[in-house]
């Protein structure tokens, strides 16, 4: 599956590397190049940050259904409870 940015999160992805590279590097890097790198980033670790939080879905929905069973779990036969609990012993 290839992981491809809106244009507006892409635009401010590459701003963000440009800011980086000018506060943290000791050369600026260039609208072009940011975007270059950028997608080295999302094509070589993109996938790995994806399936990792496939991984973290699957597991949380496991989780949720291994669950259901609790959260709509029924009574069964329940029918004569209603007229067992209304029936007052004879005095």
């Amino acid at each position: 599956m290839t992981i491809e940015l809106s244009k507006e999160a892409r635009a401010e992805a590459v701003r963000s590397i440009e800011r980086y590279f000018q506060e943290n590097m000791e050369e600026r890097i260039g609208n072009i190049a940011a975007g270059a790198l950028l997608n080295f980033f999302v094509e070589e670790i993109g996938p790995t940050i994806y399936n990792l939080a496939v991984a973290q879905v699957q597991e949380r929905l496991q989780a949720r259904v291994a669950e259901l069973d609790i959260e709509v779990h029924e009574d069964e036969f329940r029918y004569w409870r209603k007229f067992d609990s209304q029936r007052r012993p004879p005095k």
